[in-house]
Formats: C-alpha cells, structure tokens, sequence
C-alpha cells in the first residue's frame, strides 16, 4: 500500500477551531495483511474539548485495501462484451471516542468510507481514478466546517 499520513496533519476548518493539528503516531490496523492505522496522539491549535486517542477513548485514521484483488474475466467470444465487472474495494475510517452524557463511559463515533474500483479501470483509465479522488479530497476540505456544523445541529 502506498497510503502514508504526514504527521502533523493540518486538519479543515471547523467552527470553534482555530488552526487544528494533529499528530499521528503508526498504529496496528485490525487486519495488519491489508490495512494501515494511525492514532491521535497530540493536538494543536485551539480545539477545546477534543482529546487525543487513549485505550478507552479512541482517535484512529485507518486505510484498508481488498485483502484479494478481483480481476476481470474475459469477454464472451462471440460479443466481446464482458459479463460482469468486478470492483476492489478501499476502505477508511476514523474512529473518536466521545462522551455521550456527563459522567459516562466513552462511546465511540465513526465516519466510514469506501472507494470502489472496476477491475481494470486501474490501468485502462487511471487518470478518471486519480480525478475522483482528487474532487473527494478538495469537496471534504471545502465542505469539513459545514459536515462538522450538521453533524452537531442536524442541519443541512
């Protein structure tokens, strides 16, 4: 896997935030074969209340690849038309501990992803791959202060 997290990273605004960093620390994925994971070790800037990841309290980012990558199969002899085509499947997440109630254990919140992949598309049209990432990183950056503000009003 060539998925790698410069530490610090600087995180996307967010209201109440004022230039958020964190410092990662590598980490074991649950499936060490096809995973990679860090924990939040240190913050910066100013985010009152955020803690960073402690056995009870998680703060992990964690990438996983297909731990068997699909292929395609071969094109009908007749029509040359594949039958089906098979996706590989990418995966993150970040887990963060938080506090539902005062005075109660830690809960954990999750935001899961994944990013499907058509067998063959990775050689065939890699620069189509590069350009859906590419929209997901800048739309995530844009959007982060108004995800973060409907996730706590339930506003969109």
């Amino acid at each position: 896997m060539t998925i790698s997290l410069s530490t610090p990273i600087t995180g996307s605004a967010q209201t109440g935030f004022t230039a958020p960093t964190y410092t990662l620390t590598a980490d074991y994925a649950p499936d060490v074969n096809n995973g990679k994971q860090w924990a939040v070790t240190a913050l910066g800037g100013t985010q009152a209340g955020v803690t960073v990841h402690s056995g009870s309290s998680v703060f992990t980012v964690m990438f996983s690849r297909p731990k068997v990558f699909r292929v395609l199969g071969k094109p009908n002899p007749t029509t040359g038309v594949l039958k089906d085509v098979p996706v590989n499947i990418y995966k993150f997440n970040v887990r963060k501990g938080v506090t539902p109630l005062a005075n109660q254990p830690y809960a954990t919140a999750m935001v899961r992803g994944e990013v499907h992949v058509p067998a063959g598309s990775d050689t065939y049209d890699a620069a189509n791959l590069r350009a859906m990432i590419s929209v997901l990183g800048g739309a995530l950056s844009q959007i982060s202060a108004g995800m973060g503000d409907t996730i706590v009003s339930g506003l969109i």
